[in-house]
């Protein structure tokens, strides 16, 4: 029995990969998880030989759910399913973990090469990611500003470029007005941008949101 976790808080698109994967795995369990509480749930009582994990998922980022699984499971292979530019959020994803990252627009056939790529213990990247890899890995690359900032302040920074006020922010993530404040105030002082506007300029540059 192959056993996989499909996080992802679009039921057609956890719909369409538990065919696809049925398709290749008879024996297939799925099961689904449309927020992070719920991926850290069944993370914590079942055990799962790999996870779809997506990025944009309500709650915790699809990220910090990367870090807490690896915590928790950290033989649990973790493949990122994401909409996001691979030169944005897959090398991140590798440093916290991630046995792969694929993008949306890929095919089936993809997906499927990349499910058995990490379930054999590999890990899956794409031809014009190795090479980005390869080159942050091999050189004095510098790294974009919003590369310093944790899991955390990246997905309040892309909350901001949303136009979601504070306010909106801590009631979305479980968070004090306070701390969500606090957080503003790092991700400022590290990327050297002050206003809302510069911040959302920035992310809307670099593909961080919609």
């Amino acid at each position: 029995m192959m056993r996989v976790l499909i996080v992802d808080d679009h039921e057609i698109v956890r719909r369409g990969l538990k065919e696809v994967l049925n398709d290749e795995f008879p024996d297939l369990k799925a099961g689904e998880a449309a927020t992070s509480a719920e991926a850290l749930e069944l993370v914590a009582n079942q055990e799962w030989d790999v996870v779809l994990l997506d990025i944009n998922i309500p709650g915790r980022s699809g990220l910090e759910v990367l870090e807490e699984v690896k915590r928790l499971r950290p033989r649990t292979p973790v493949l990122v399913l994401s909409a996001y530019p691979e030169e944005e959020f897959a090398i991140r994803s590798f440093k916290l973990g991630a046995s792969g990252y694929v993008h949306k627009s890929l095919g089936s056939n993809q997906v499927l090469a990349a499910v058995k790529k990490v379930l054999a213990g590999g890990k899956y990247v794409t031809a014009p990611l190795a090479e980005k890899l390869a080159t942050a890995l091999g050189s004095e690359i510098q790294q974009s500003p919003h590369e310093s900032l944790s899991s955390r302040e990246l997905q309040i920074l892309r909350l901001v470029a949303r136009g979601r006020a504070i306010k909106e922010i801590a009631a979305e993530l479980a968070l004090s007005e306070k701390t969500v404040g606090t957080y503003r105030t790092r991700i400022s002082k590290k990327m050297g941008l002050a206003s809302n506007v510069e911040l959302t300029r920035y992310a809307l540059q670099h593909r961080l949101v919609d």
